[in-house]
This record gives C-alpha cells, sequence and structure tokens, in this order.
C-alpha cells in the first residue's frame, strides 16, 4: 500500500465531510468526529496494526520518529499541500500507534462568522489585562481565541507573540508583527518560552494553554506588568475557573494570586459548541467582564457569588451560560432536551423558559 497516497485521501475525505477530527487506531476504521459524532468510514478496511504504522508514518519526520519511540506520544502541528493543516497527537495504546488528526481550518474566522456575541469585540480593544477563553476539549476555545487575536492584528500596531504546542492556526501579519513560537521547534520548553516571552518587546501574549501554576504565575506578571495575555484553561464556568487558579497554587501563595488575579482580569469567557436542530453545532457561551463587584469577590475569595453577579450584569453585557442556552432554545436552534444537557443548572433553565 502507498501508505502516504491514502494517508493524503483520508485527510481529503475528513475535510470534505466538515470532520473536526480523524482518528486512525488498530482493529477499527478510520473514524471522523462530524457535528460532535463519531462516524466510521466503513469503506476502508479495518486498520491492522502494520497499516496503522504505516499511514502515521507517512505524517513523521525522522526526528519526530525518534521523539515518539522515546516518549511514547507526540504532539504536532502538520500541513498537507498547504490547504489542510491538523494538530496531531501521536501515540500508543496496548502496544500499537493511534492517532487523533485534529483540522485547523486555514482560514481564521471572525467572531461573527462563528456565530459568537458581538460583545467579544469589546476583549480585543483593551491594552493591558489577562483573558480566558474556557470550556471543555473541542468546544472552540483555541478557533474563539485565533478570531480574537486576527482582529487585534488587523486593528492594530502591536506585536503578537504566541507560544503554542503546536502552532494551530498560522496568522498573516496585517498591521500587527506576529511572532508564532511552537514548543519543541522554536523553544525548548512551554516554560522556556513563557520566562524568555518578556524579554522580546510584545503588546499581546497568547499562551495556547494554562499547564500549571508556572504558566499561571507568568501570564499573571506579564499582564501586570502592561501586557494584554490571552490564554485557554479547561475548566466549565467563570467561578470554577476562578476557584482552578488560585487553588493550583499552594496555601501560603493564594491570597497574592487573588489578588493579582483580581488587579488582571479583564474577562472569562465560558464556550460550548451545541448540536443544532437543522445539523452542525452552534456556540452559547457564558460571558463575565471582570467589573468591581467580580474584582472585589475574587480578593474576597467568594467566587461562588460569581454566578449571581453574571445574572444580574446583563446591561453591562454579561450572560450566563443558562441565558444563552435559554435564547438559544428560543430562536429555536436547540432543543430543550439538548439545551438542558448543556446546562450546569438545568432546573434553573427550566425556570428561566418558564
Amino acid at each position: 500500500m502507498d501508505y502516504q497516497k491514502k494517508m493524503a485521501e483520508l485527510m481529503v475525505l475528513a475535510a470534505q465531510q466538515g470532520a473536526s477530527d480523524l482518528h486512525l487506531g488498530v482493529g477499527k476504521h478510520p473514524t471522523v468526529r462530524i457535528d460532535g459524532n463519531l462516524v466510521p468510514i466503513s469503506n476502508e478496511a479495518i486498520l491492522t496494526p502494520e497499516m496503522t504504522a504505516g499511514l502515521i508514518g507517512a505524517l513523521l519526520t525522522e526526528e519526530q520518529q525518534d521523539k515518539l519511540i522515546s516518549e511514547r506520544e507526540i504532539d504536532f502541528a502538520f500541513a498537507f499541500e498547504n490547504k489542510i493543516r491538523f494538530r496531531v497527537n501521536v501515540y500508543f495504546q496496548k502496544g500499537y500507534l493511534s492517532a487523533a488528526l485534529r483540522l485547523i481550518p486555514v482560514h481564521i474566522r471572525t467572531i461573527e462568522e462563528l456565530g459568537l456575541p458581538s460583545i467579544l469585540h469589546e476583549f480585543t480593544k483593551y491594552q493591558q489585562g489577562f483573558f480566558l477563553v474556557v470550556g471543555p476539549a473541542g468546544h472552540g476555545k483555541t478557533t474563539t481565541l485565533a478570531a480574537l487575536i486576527d482582529e487585534i492584528n488587523h486593528k492594530r500596531m502591536e506585536h503578537i507573540i504566541t507560544i503554542e504546542e503546536p502552532i494551530e492556526y498560522t496568522f498573516s501579519q496585517d498591521r500587527a508583527l506576529i511572532d508564532q513560537r511552537e514548543v519543541g521547534t522554536d523553544t525548548v520548553s512551554f516554560h522556556r518560552g513563557l520566562r524568555s516571552v518578556l524579554r522580546q518587546d510584545p503588546d499581546v501574549i497568547m499562551i495556547g494553554e494554562m499547564r500549571d501554576p508556572e504558566s499561571i504565575s507568568i501570564a499573571l506578571t506579564a499582564a501586570e506588568t502592561g501586557h494584554l495575555v490571552f490564554s485557554t484553561l479547561h475548566t466549565n464556568s467563570a467561578s470554577q475557573t476562578i476557584d482552578r487558579i488560585v487553588d493550583s497554587f499552594p496555601g501560603a501563595q493564594q491570597s497574592q494570586i487573588s489578588s493579582q488575579l483580581a488587579t488582571t482580569l479583564i474577562g472569562i469567557v465560558s464556550e460550548r459548541l451545541i448540536p443544532r436542530i437543522s445539523g452542525g453545532r452552534i456556540p452559547a457561551c457564558e460571558i463575565m467582564f471582570a467589573n468591581s463587584a467580580i474584582k472585589n469577590l475574587i480578593r474576597e475569595k467568594k467566587s461562588y457569588q460569581i454566578d449571581l453577579v453574571i445574572e444580574t450584569s446583563v446591561q453591562e453585557g454579561m450572560v450566563s451560560l443558562n441565558r444563552s442556552l435559554m435564547e438559544l432554545v428560543r430562536k429555536r436552534e436547540i432543543s430543550l432536551e439538548t439545551a438542558e444537557n448543556y446546562s450546569l443548572n438545568p432546573t434553573e433553565l427550566r425556570q428561566l423558559l418558564g
């Protein structure tokens, strides 16, 4: 079998079908994820260990092969004929190779094209501060962040530096000067890249993901010293995000972190991609602006009261996840049952819908 040719066919097929992911694993058909559902490509052969290794081998350089053998997994980006980009994770399971390929659209979509609330434009206007997009894996965090960064790129003469593992969306410089640094290729490690970023004269910093206390600490310091910092976290809501950040530090440091967070935070957007009645997926968002009430709650470690402030600050542009879901149900974009499945408080959602 010509593995390079077969791999190319599978990639093109995944792109044509509008898949978000392509999975390769022994004993299964190649499988795509479409609108959140896994769909086997049943006219393709069930993959043997040899076929899986051959297909995955077609993606790897020699250096990546060596890293995979020594570390047992590897993350990298792969561009096919400059038409389709993938974020690839290759790993072993039961001694056999497997791969998950996430499709990354070449075109960076705007906030409007993504169907996101227009209030998100506000977060691109700040000169300094800390902004987070949060939510489960595969619910559009990176795509939303790319839309915001690209908007700054088109509107402001700023130096933007991204630190990613791997680089997902590639930006075309417009008004901004953009440097995208990939861990493993452009910098030895995530922490090394982060530690040196402040010496590179950035205005805007985008950190692919908050990994640990060290990356959070550097992000907060960068925001405190006059930079605009964007990042993502795998949390479910604004209040849970505050808790996760503070709780990731030892007890003795938590007051200082709460204080830094209260000073620097400008907002948190929590996002879900919800299956539409008409097919495809549509975003639902909780939007929190860090106003003085929110900042006081962070300082006083009363994050459990944040949901109430969001609920009562609609006039400031804040939106609770339930309110966002309610709007989608009322517009008949999503079913009530689906909304309840994605709600963190279904009882309250039913009350809102009356």
